[in-house]
């Protein structure tokens, strides 16, 4: 008879809003019994049994006292200040159970380290295995991405999709925002020069010396454009390409 891999992934999201902990997911990947900082729930899996293997691997710029599952995800719970909040990727993919543990344990090694390590994740591997016939792999990964000292920063970024005629182009917020408010200052900065003779009538009224003057700054144009970053939607991303240069 020739036996045959079955292959399963899976792939969840471990969010508060759902009842979910990420505390409680990593205990019953690894069998072990890991305390929630957050809540102050003791979550206990030591009875279970079938877990062959639990590693913990980090990016070169964790702390290395996530190396403990307990102190990551506490770190991660802690980081997470909303009732719905999003804590922790989770992946569930099953191994041939042609192979043996060594080989199990090389590959998901080598998926951790191209694959989610070296680009920012931390990650928490667990390989179960209760009858023989059953093997899989639980992996938590981090949402957040780390600065280079090891802190959390935002989990995504938001990005502005720009279309003209047939073209797209993307910008991230922060891209996108500077343009914008490029392109207001340029506007502002030509009206001042097309329009001289605009004066407030006060400045008549008074005898002051006839100067346009623009009372806005830069810095006040891009915080206007943050607030409103939705208006310059109608903008062709061509043109603000060729403000970015």
């Amino acid at each position: 008879m020739l036996l045959i891999a079955i292959y399963h992934f899976e792939a969840k999201i471990i969010s508060r809003g759902t009842g979910r902990s990420v505390v409680a997911a990593a205990a019953y990947a690894s069998c072990s019994r890991i305390y929630n900082d957050y809540d102050g729930v003791t979550h206990d899996y030591t009875k279970k049994r079938g877990n062959l293997y639990s590693e913990v691997f980090l990016p070169f710029n964790a702390p290395p006292e996530w190396q403990d599952r307990s102190e990551l995800w506490n770190a991660v719970e802690e980081a997470e200040k909303t009732k719905d909040s999003r804590l922790a990727r989770e992946l569930i993919v099953a191994l041939p159970i042609e192979l043996e543990l060594d080989d199990w344990k090389s590959m998901l090694k080598d998926f951790i380290r191209e694959e989610c390590t070296d680009k920012g994740m931390c990650a928490d591997v667990s390989i179960h295995d209760t009858d023989g016939h059953n093997s899989h792999a639980h992996i938590l990964l981090t949402m957040r991405p780390l600065d280079d000292k090891g802190k959390w920063q935002a989990k995504t970024q938001k990005e502005y999709l720009c279309k003209r005629g047939d073209e797209e182009q993307g910008f991230t917020a922060a891209e996108f925002k500077a343009a914008q408010a490029k392109i207001l200052w340029q506007s502002l900065r030509n009206y001042a020069a097309a329009f001289p003779t605009k004066i407030p009538t006060l400045y008549k009224k008074n005898g002051l010396p006839c100067v346009m003057k623009l009372w806005v700054t830069y810095a006040a144009v891009y915080r206007k454009c943050t607030e409103r970053s939705t208006a310059m939607m109608r903008l062709g991303w061509l043109s603000i390409l060729s403000l970015m240069d």
